[in-house]
């Protein structure tokens, strides 16, 4: 049982590793490394603050989830966010732990 649970910490540390390197790869460009936002592209898009826990309880992690297998478009329908190609949903839902994760 010990062993089970020495395994179970272990990947719960690779997977967090994964997302912060998808993140950092992906995400820090417009978000920040940080989820602030605050990069020229995020201050460009007006990317919202995920730091904030104002911003953090304004969407879902079901809308999160959507937002990186899809990405998102404005109300012109332009793409404001490509999706991030290529994950499998165990990775997406890691990236929504990650993103709540950034909340201060």
């Amino acid at each position: 049982m010990l062993v089970l649970l020495t395994c179970g910490a272990s990947l719960t540390s690779l997977a967090a590793n994964d997302a912060a390197a998808i993140w950092s790869d992906k995400c820090a460009k417009c978000h920040s490394v940080d989820g602030s936002g605050n990069t020229k592209m995020g201050k460009k898009l007006r990317i919202r603050n995920y730091t904030d826990t104002a911003v953090q309880a304004s969407f879902t992690d079901s809308e999160a989830f959507k937002a990186i297998k899809e990405g998102t478009k404005d109300e012109k329908g332009t793409t404001r966010m490509k999706a991030i190609e290529g994950l499998a949903d165990e990775e997406i839902t890691l990236m929504v732990q990650y993103v709540r994760n950034l909340k201060k």
